[in-house]
């Protein structure tokens, strides 16, 4: 049974849902699943945007046939190589042995890594500023590389003023049935997948995605069809100034996450107290998470979000308690920057996690860390609440 939506008259979703995998990139959680989407133009010469991952081939290839009703497929335009989206090129030259490919010159390259097909006769290479005719529909292509792999490019259909953005705009989570930014409520049920989505797989390139950002603002666009989530068709400057602060690293917030790693409890009690303080001096909205328990790209997201953050460690064989040390390298090659950090930490006969923490985040770029550290000897003792209170205000004092 086919699974199409129309996105225009002429422009049909063709793509699928995956709620069985668990992992992203056998990595990140999505509990709510994922799309895989892929966008059908009906024209002259009929022109289908990307593929999607192997796991949904099956609902993929119906939909394209589906779409066409009988008619044939002149283009496959390939605008990023990643597997979750290429999967099906070698299937759909098969099925239709007409159409041309069309991608640029890395991307030809790729296609060559992943499949052993010949396109002598079958390429169409693109570069920056290249159109492609279609009928009544042109696409003007715009190279985006390292948003976040090299060989990304996006289209630009200038008749429907749509940006078919390949991972940009993305977001973890399935599409159950509403295919459109304004049929959920984004605000409430999917902002924390976006910015999961995009910190986690894209963090690393905020440059690259200011410099589309830049190309971007020269169109008139008024629909993003992103290869992943909802199609973008109203309050696109929400969605785009959210991108904007995520890839200039500006927090989106003036708030304080406190994270944590306790081995038996006490550096929890510790956090615990410290949050009970912020919260009793009129901080709001404080989050606070358990390394050991939350997903590091939760946490990273978390990070994105908040102006101000806490870590609190126990030392551990002499160094960083693990998911603490885990967090951090994921910090550093996610290249957080621009946050104000506070760090506490415990130890029974030598609390040296601190010293540590501090050194590896002094080796990313514009983080301020506090002057007043806390430093705990196995539990946090009631003759030291008058140090919790002016580490705690040090935090306020900052914000």
């Amino acid at each position: 049974m086919q699974c199409t939506r129309n996105v225009t008259d002429h422009i049909i979703w063709v793509g699928a849902n995956d709620r069985r995998v668990n992992l992203f990139e056998n990595l990140f959680p999505i509990p709510r699943g994922v799309s895989y989407n892929a966008y059908l133009i009906k024209d002259e010469k009929n022109t289908l945007m990307d593929t999607v991952d192997a796991s949904a081939s099956g609902q993929f290839i119906e939909n394209v046939a589906y779409a066409l009703n009988g008619e044939s497929l002149d283009y496959l335009v390939v605008q990023h190589m990643e597997p979750d989206h290429c999967a099906n090129i070698q299937r759909i030259l098969e099925l239709y042995p007409e159409a041309k490919v069309v991608g640029n010159a890395k991307t030809m390259q790729m296609i060559g890594q992943f499949f052993d097909v010949d396109l002598e006769d079958r390429k169409v290479v693109v570069k920056e500023g290249d159109t492609l005719e279609l009928g009544s529909h042109t696409l003007h292509f715009v190279m985006a590389p390292m948003v976040h792999w090299p060989e990304v490019m996006v289209s630009y259909e200038d008749s429907e003023k749509i940006l078919f953005s390949a991972d940009a705009f993305g977001t973890f989570g399935a599409l159950n049935g509403n295919l459109f930014n304004d049929d959920v409520d984004f605000e409430k049920d999917w902002i924390d997948d976006a910015r999961r989505y995009f910190t986690n797989i894209v963090g690393k390139y905020g440059m690259q995605v200011q410099a589309l950002l830049k190309k971007a603002a020269g169109l008139d666009i008024q629909m993003i069809c992103s290869l992943h989530g909802p199609v973008w068709r109203s309050n696109l400057n929400y969605f785009i100034e959210k991108h904007d602060k995520w890839s200039k690293y500006e927090p989106e917030e003036q708030a304080v996450a406190i994270i944590y790693g306790s081995i038996y409890g006490n550096t929890e009690q510790a956090a615990d107290a410290l949050a009970v303080k912020l919260g009793a001096k009129g901080v709001k909205n404080i989050a606070v998470y358990d390394a050991s328990k939350t997903d590091v790209s939760e946490m990273i997201a978390e990070i994105f979000r908040v102006s101000h953050l806490v870590i609190a460690c126990p030392t551990y064989n002499g160094g960083i308690y693990p998911p603490i040390e885990n967090l951090l390298a994921h910090m550093k090659a996610l290249a957080v920057q621009n946050r104000t950090v506070a760090v506490m930490d415990n130890g029974t006969w030598a609390a040296t996690a601190g010293k540590q923490i501090v050194k590896q985040l002094e080796e990313m770029k514009n983080m301020t860390v506090l002057d007043q550290k806390l430093s705990i000897k196995s539990t946090l003792k009631a003759d030291q609440e008058e140090i919790l209170d002016a580490f705690a205000q040090q935090i306020i004092d900052a914000m």
